[in-house]
């Protein structure tokens, strides 16, 4: 379980006077505003279709595939991916800190699928700490999705951030905790991984 002050790292912005819409399933999206032509094409491009929900709502709604950095400065060939379905991945990463070259561009990547239902305001958060120290901390709206209408996965790419660099940025481990979450507070994912700066990737 978490401590108390680990939960408050990780409440979401909220916008004053938003309410979560209340839930419904996909014939029931489906059949909104089925007379409205523009309406039903965006709709059926999300997959939301009448009669298109033939599998039961069961399991997670969300399965959070990867997490990326990608990096312009990465050498070629290099990628930087972590499967969050692995828990081996996962607790070797702890053990095994990523290592990020100080000062470069890099974005965060995540991989995600919508495995049934209409998610709705679903957001990335990370809590980033050193020595048990907060240093960072940040949240990027996913969006509202349907099942993708081929079972494919969605990628979403964050706005680009710059890697602190110097010799005190470059001593000790990042600790991260990443969080998938939707309006609802409803966590899809949940996990930590660490990273060390460094001169080279």
């Amino acid at each position: 379980m978490s401590a108390p002050h680990e939960e408050e790292d990780f409440a979401p912005t909220a916008t004053p006077g938003y309410k979560p819409a209340a839930v419904k399933s996909l014939d029931e999206y489906a059949q909104l505003d089925a007379e409205d032509e523009s309406l039903a094409r965006w709709k059926a491009s999300l997959g939301i279709l009448p009669g298109a929900s033939t599998s039961p709502a069961v399991g997670p709604k969300v399965t959070v595939v990867t997490l990326e950095l990608a990096s312009p400065t990465l050498p070629a060939g290099r990628k930087l991916s972590l499967d969050i379905q692995d828990p081996a991945q996962l607790v070797n990463v702890k053990k095994n800190p990523i290592t990020i070259k100080e000062g470069v561009e890099y974005n965060v990547r995540i991989t995600f699928k919508v495995n049934h239902s209409i998610i709705s305001g679903v957001r990335y958060m990370q809590v980033v700490k050193r020595s048990g120290v907060r240093v960072d901390k940040m949240e990027q709206m996913l969006g509202s999705y349907g099942p993708h209408p081929q079972g494919e996965a969605y990628t979403k790419n964050f706005d680009p951030e710059e890697s602190p660099s110097g010799m005190l940025a470059r001593s000790g481990t990042y600790n991260v905790r990443s969080r998938v979450v939707d309006d609802d507070g409803e966590v899809y994912a949940d996990w930590d991984w660490s990273f060390k700066l460094a001169k080279e990737w």
